[in-house]
C-alpha cells in the first residue's frame, strides 16, 4: 500500500521561514500582508486570528492588580510589572551573544540579532523601507495610514502608540520617575537618563563616518552629518528660509526683554529669572532657586559631590562647566 508522503515543512516566500504546518505559514503570512479579520471593538485592536482575539479580550477585560511603586504604571500580571522594573533601575539580564549588549527582555535580544545578519524580512508596500521585527513594521504603516487611536484626555492630542501617550501625559503631571543616581537629575523617560548618564561617563558611542567626530547622542550625530551633506531639513513657512535643525528657529518669545526661545520650557525658566521667581528651594539650607538645575548644582555643596570626572587624569568636578574648562590643560586649546 502506498503512503502519502506528507511535506515536512512550508516555507515562506517572503523571509524564508519555514514552518512544520501549512495553518502555521498561513498564519504567519498575515504579518507580512498586514491582514488583521478579527476586530476588537472595545480598544480598536485588530489580530489576525479568532484565537488571538480570544486570548487579547483576556487581557485587556484583565484587572490590573500589580502596581509600580515607582512610577505608579499598572499591570495585568506580575511579570509584566518585573520587566517594567528593570526600565527604572537599569538593570539588563538577557545578553547578546555576539557583541554582548544587553537588554531588558528576552525578545528584544531575538529583534537585535537582526541587526548582526542584516535580516529585515518585513517590507513596506507603500514606500519600501524594511524592519528586522513585525512590531516596528506595523506602527510604521500607521504614518502611512495616519491613524492614531490614543488619545489625551487632558489637551485632546492622539498618538499611534500607547508608549508616546505615557510618555506626554508628563508633561501635564510633570512626572519624571527617572532618576540619575549619579547627581539626582529626575528624566520623563529612560531614554532621557541614559543619555544624560554619558555627561557623567564621557562615553561617546555615536560616530561620524566622514570625519570620526564623536557625539553623546544619535540625534547631535544626525544634525552634524548635515554640515557635511548640506541638508536643511526644516523651512520657515514664512519666508522660505532653511535650516540644520529645527531649533535654530525660535518661536517664544519672553515679553518683558524680547529675548526669544526655540522651545517653551527654557522661555518658562527664563521668565522665573526675569521675575525673580525662584520656586526650587533648598531642603538643607533653605537657599531658593529659579531653575531645577541649580538648586542640584547648589546641592553639591552640601553633599561634597563631584559627579562629574576627567576621563584622562580622573579628577573629579561638581559642575559640567568647569570639567570642560579644565579639560583644555590637557588638550592645550585655548577656549
Amino acid at each position: 500500500m502506498l503512503v502519502k508522503l506528507r511535506k515536512s515543512s512550508y516555507d515562506c516566500d517572503i523571509c524564508k521561514e519555514s514552518f512544520s504546518e501549512k495553518g502555521e505559514l498561513t498564519r504567519h503570512k498575515c504579518i507580512h500582508t498586514d491582514e488583521k479579520q478579527n476586530h476588537h471593538d472595545t480598544c480598536d485592536k485588530s489580530v489576525s486570528q479568532d484565537s488571538e482575539l480570544v486570548s487579547h479580550k483576556q487581557i485587556d477585560t484583565r484587572e490590573k492588580i500589580y502596581h509600580c511603586d515607582i512610577c505608579n504604571k499598572s499591570f495585568s500580571q506580575n511579570i509584566y510589572l518585573t520587566v517594567h522594573k528593570h526600565s527604572h533601575t537599569g538593570d539588563k539580564p538577557y545578553q547578546c551573544d555576539i557583541c554582548d549588549k544587553s537588554f531588558y527582555e528576552r525578545s528584544e535580544v531575538t529583534t537585535h540579532k537582526q541587526v548582526h545578519t542584516g535580516e529585515k524580512p518585513y517590507h513596506c508596500d507603500i514606500c519600501g523601507k524594511s524592519f528586522s521585527d513585525g512590531s516596528s513594521f506595523t506602527r510604521h504603516k500607521r504614518i502611512h495610514t495616519g491613524k492614531k487611536s490614543y488619545h489625551c484626555d487632558i489637551c485632546g492630542k492622539s498618538f499611534s502608540k500607547s508608549s508616546s501617550l505615557t510618555k506626554h501625559n508628563r508633561i501635564h503631571t510633570g512626572e519624571k520617575p527617572y532618576h540619575c543616581d549619579i547627581c539626582g537629575n529626575s528624566f520623563s523617560t529612560s531614554s532621557c537618563l541614559t543619555e544624560h548618564k554619558r555627561v557623567h561617563t564621557g562615553e561617546k558611542p555615536y560616530h561620524c563616518d566622514i570625519c570620526g567626530k564623536s557625539f553623546s547622542e544619535n540625534s547631535s550625530l544626525t544634525k552634524h552629518k548635515r554640515f557635511h551633506t548640506g541638508e536643511k531639513p526644516y523651512h520657515c513657512d514664512i519666508c522660505g528660509k532653511s535650516f540644520y535643525s529645527r531649533y535654530l528657529e525660535t518661536p517664544y518669545h519672553c515679553d518683558i526683554c524680547g529675548n526669544s526661545f526655540s522651545q517653551n520650557k527654557q522661555l518658562v525658566m527664563h521668565r522665573y529669572v526675569q521675575i525673580g521667581e525662584k520656586p526650587y528651594q533648598s531642603d538643607i539650607c533653605g537657599k531658593a532657586f529659579s531653575t531645577n538645575q541649580q538648586l542640584t548644582v547648589h546641592n553639591h555643596v552640601h553633599t561634597e559631590e563631584r559627579p562629574f570626572l576627567c576621563d584622562i587624569c580622573g579628577k573629579s568636578f561638581s559642575l559640567q562647566s568647569i570639567l570642560t574648562e579644565y579639560k583644555h590643560i590637557h588638550t592645550e586649546e585655548k577656549p
